[in-house]
């Protein structure tokens, strides 16, 4: 069967981020997608109104059902929620649970895109610090990443947490809303080994984070190397903003869908 991405991710009901985004985004890289479900959100395309974290003991036993049963070739995380869901996948990758060898894209979720807040955020932080070391590649957004490193200048914040143990940091200026074209810099071992400017598009987008880490996931999982997968994902993530869906087409405020069945097949 095609290789597998083990997702750890909440439930959106809107199906514009969270498990669903995971699913659509490794079916496009080419691999497939079981989820060991996080959290059960109440959330639209434009607001997160509450959340419950399923039990840390819950969520290990399905990602053990999954490993014991499927050929998992990455592991990906996205909003975990508690800081017991964040231990229990600590302790996964601790007692070689998961392999060491498994590639682990781990998107440090703190916010919502709509601004919803996911927990308390500080201890949020102290428990992902545990788990960085593990991780082949963190995606955090800018809040994110000022979170984690403690520094403001993004390189710096970067390099500093590969120095702390976490192999590559890719660099996102989507949210730094006085930037004009988004930035991204992957580092690897603390070096900068590949940057990319993509358009700012109009409008903001529902999902695009999550999406952006699965792809990655599902090409590591193929076999792909990590630049390369990231240069894929960053041609495959612009398409799918650009062909994105529209809830409410009459507020332009509005977030919009990422439109991950794009005919990626055609724009490469």
């Amino acid at each position: 069967m095609r290789p597998v991405v083990l997702c750890f991710s909440g439930l959106d009901p809107s199906g514009g981020a969270g498990l669903q985004a995971d699913i659509e985004a490794i079916g496009q890289a080419g691999a497939h997608a079981a989820i060991a479900c996080t959290a059960i959100t109440i959330q639209s395309s434009q607001q997160v109104y509450g959340f419950e974290a399923c039990a840390a003991s819950l969520v290990k036993d399905q990602a053990i059902a999954v490993l014991e049963d499927l050929p998992v070739r990455a592991i990906k995380s996205g909003m975990l929620g508690t800081t017991d869901n964040i231990a229990m996948l600590t302790e996964l990758f601790a007692k070689q649970t998961i392999d060491a060898d498994t590639p682990f894209v781990l998107d440090p979720v703190l916010v919502a895109n709509s601004g919803g807040s996911l927990g308390n955020e500080q201890t949020l932080v102290t428990a992902f610090r545990k788990l960085l070391p593990y991780a082949t590649l963190i995606t955090p957004n800018t809040h994110e990443l000022r979170a984690l490193s403690g520094e403001q200048d993004l390189h710096v914040a970067a390099r500093k947490l590969c120095a702390q143990g976490t192999r590559a940091v890719l660099v996102k200026t989507s949210h730094d809303f006085d930037s004009g074209d988004i930035e991204q810099y992957l580092y690897i071992n603390g070096e900068m080994v590949h940057q990319s400017i993509l358009p700012r598009l109009k409008g903001e987008f529902h999902g695009s984070g999550c999406s952006l880490a699965s792809f990655i996931a599902g090409h590591l999982a193929v076999g792909d190397a990590l630049v390369d997968a990231v240069k894929a994902a960053d041609n495959w993530i612009t398409q799918t903003l650009r062909a994105a869906d529209v809830p409410h087409p009459d507020d332009d405020a509005a977030q919009l869908i990422p439109n991950r069945f794009v005919n990626y097949s055609q724009i490469q």
